[in-house]
């Protein structure tokens, strides 16, 4: 397709990606640019966007082997509307911990997605809360009555407004970190210290698109701060409690990799290899086995607190761990113990 059958086509086509690449993007061939930053996506449907002269960095229509360069602007348009846009009410079972008429306290299992997306447009939290509530609120993402989220495997409490009100009020919340979040993980290795404070700007890893890189000097990236915990050690791992200070993509992952304890079994950061302990084919078939008991990254959020956005009143849930999470850290714990026999 030429750039003018494009522009006279365009009222045909709607934007389902838009990125610009950052200050720090090496030449990357354009098919491998969204091979990155496309969670999901296979090479066969990029490639045949491209073929399709759907993919435009700049405006222009590119090639495949078009080199995308730092500040390019690429979209990908397709012929319909991307599906994050045709949200589908949906009777899904959820675990509602509290609710009103301003708010709901939702604890969302690990698996599930929390709002419709690329690859996840069904099935998600956001599609059994519009079934559940009538005409919530949308943030400025379009997402309905979203404030806060956690990752798709990672469980545990959100806060969800269900008037423009509590939207408003919780949003400023979040913003000015007076919210209040402690989360449970597992990380690998012994701990050094029982507590601690994580900071470093948390921004996109230059080379992964699908990560976050933690920039300590401060020159790339959102602000972030950690502060940890040591609950519980097994030697090669430790349980830990994690309290945000601030809430950027991925923080709590992103933070602990940088310091050298990858959280036990996140694929996408490492942790699903046996990075801590023995040789020995016995551990390994242990570690192996912790993970068939906890096929996710081991972080579940734990407590949410916050104050009510009509009664003014501070408000604190809690969490029992999941059971996925239980089961391994029983196994861990007897496993140290056996060691020390």
């Amino acid at each position: 397709m030429t750039d003018e059958a494009l522009a006279s086509d365009q009222d045909n086509l709607y934007e389902h990606h838009n990125f610009t690449a950052s200050e720090g993007q090496e030449p990357l061939r354009v098919d491998k640019f969204l091979m990155n930053f496309i969670e999901n996506a296979t090479r066969n449907k990029i490639q045949q966007a491209i073929k399709s002269g759907n993919v435009l960095v700049n405006d222009k229509v590119v090639k495949a082997n078009h080199k995308v360069k730092p500040y390019d602007k690429v979209r990908v348009l397709l012929s319909h509307p991307p599906h994050e846009n045709l949200l589908v009410a949906e009777n899904i079972p959820l675990d509602i911990v509290y609710e009103d008429d301003q708010v709901l306290v939702v604890n969302k299992p690990a698996g599930m997605v929390v709002h419709p997306g690329h690859g996840n447009y069904s099935g998600t939290l956001v599609n059994g809360l519009i079934y559940h509530i009538e005409n919530l609120p949308t943030n400025s993402n379009e997402r309905p009555g979203l404030v806060h989220r956690i990752d798709k495997d990672t469980s545990g409490l959100l806060v969800v407004a269900k008037t423009e009100q509590a939207m408003s009020y919780l949003a400023n919340q979040f913003f000015d970190r007076t919210t209040d979040r402690l989360y449970n993980a597992l990380v690998w290795g012994n701990m050094e210290e029982d507590e601690g404070v994580i900071e470093g700007n948390i921004g996109r890893s230059f080379k992964n698109r699908l990560q976050m890189d933690v920039f300590p000097e401060g020159n790339y990236g959102k602000h972030a701060i950690t502060h940890y915990k040591v609950l519980e050690r097994f030697s090669y791992v430790t349980l830990v409690e994690c309290k945000l200070e601030t809430g950027r993509t991925h923080q709590i992952r992103a933070h602990f990799k940088h310091i050298g304890h990858t959280l036990f079994n996140d694929e996408r950061y490492g942790g699903e290899r046996i990075l801590k302990g023995t040789t020995f084919t016995k551990y390994k078939q242990f570690v192996d086995n912790c993970f068939k008991v906890l096929p996710r990254q081991a972080l579940h959020a734990k407590t949410l607190g916050f104050e009510h956005p009509t009664t003014k009143k501070w408000m604190q849930f809690d969490s029992e761990m999941p059971e996925d999470m239980q089961q391994a850290i029983e196994k861990w714990r007897n496993y140290t113990v056996h060691q020390k026999e």
